[in-house]
């Protein structure tokens, strides 16, 4: 196997097989991020990623999920996912996922029937940050699409077959944006209704513009308090029946889990007994992205 750079995956991706079939990130210019600032995009060569499939087939006894690095493995060429997805089904009979990061514009130059001989050959969930479903938020950490065209997008996969896994920043507003922020992102969710919400608490990595923004005073971070009021605005306005929700990134202060709606409102009642209480908060030297 071979790899390029820094690799990222989504935590639920744990135990997949990865395996890049793009370098980097076909936007990777957001604000908060760093990811992938050490390469530039570009397409592997395709000879390269089926190679790899058939010496992973020669290691490994078992493959059971696959995940198509690095940050947007849908702008290849339709016909190349086609025999990629095709490779994986030849070499892993047992092989019962194939996942991949997906942005707006990846989704958008898919067609519908593309998009549907996807998920037949074995596509069947891809992973995209919303970040914030406010556009003001979105303009400051330089997204690159407004939150109606995420949201359209979204709809777009969920119908088209495909699971949709969206995530959100708690945070990425500042003081300021903090309720604009938690509202509409709950909009947000709720027009797409994924099967996977997952929300991260803002982290500031160095290198990023966002670090420079905190370090000269221009953005001021959420405390605990305000992170924890945004959680439970957001929490009240979700209205996304059947999304599975999970706040227990390692760069969330609180951990909530359950399965909209019916656990809504346990998940209140933890952020209610957390903001009478900081102690039940991860501290923050155990945080990390």
């Amino acid at each position: 196997m071979r790899y390029y750079g820094s690799v990222y995956r989504p935590p639920s991706e744990a135990r997949s097989l990865i395996v890049q079939v793009t370098y980097g990130c076909s936007h990777n210019t957001c604000a908060f991020c760093s990811m992938y600032k050490e390469k530039r995009f570009a397409l592997r060569p395709l000879a390269e990623i089926l190679e790899d499939f058939h010496t992973a087939r020669e290691v490994y006894r078992y493959v059971e999920k696959v995940f198509l690095a690095d940050g947007d493995a849908l702008v290849r060429k339709a016909s190349e996912l086609y025999v990629i997805l095709d490779t994986v089904r030849e070499l892993f009979p047992e092989c019962r996922q194939v996942t991949c990061y997906a942005s707006p514009s990846s989704i958008r130059i898919r067609t519908e029937e593309e998009l549907r001989t996807l998920r037949d050959k074995g596509l069947v969930m891809v992973y995209m940050g919303l970040e914030s479903g406010s556009d003001k938020v979105l303009e400051l950490m330089r997204k690159g699409h407004p939150a109606a065209e995420i949201v359209e997008m979204g709809q777009k996969v969920r119908a088209c077959g495909i699971a949709l896994s969206v995530t959100a920043i708690t945070g990425l507003g500042g003081p300021e944006l903090l309720e604009e922020h938690a509202v509409k992102t709950a909009e947000a969710f709720n027009a797409m209704n994924p099967e996977y919400i997952g929300m991260l608490t803002l982290m500031v990595e160095e290198g990023t513009p966002l670090y420079d923004w905190v370090h000269d005073g221009s953005f001021q971070l959420l405390n605990q308090p305000q992170v924890l009021q945004e959680t439970r605005l957001l929490m009240e306005r979700l209205d996304s029946p059947g999304s599975v929700f999970r706040m227990n990134h390692a760069s969330n202060y609180l951990v909530l889990r359950g399965t909209l709606n019916g656990d809504q409102k346990a998940m209140l009642e933890e952020i209610q007994r957390a903001e009478h209480d900081l102690s039940r908060l991860r501290p923050e030297s155990w945080r990390g992205l």
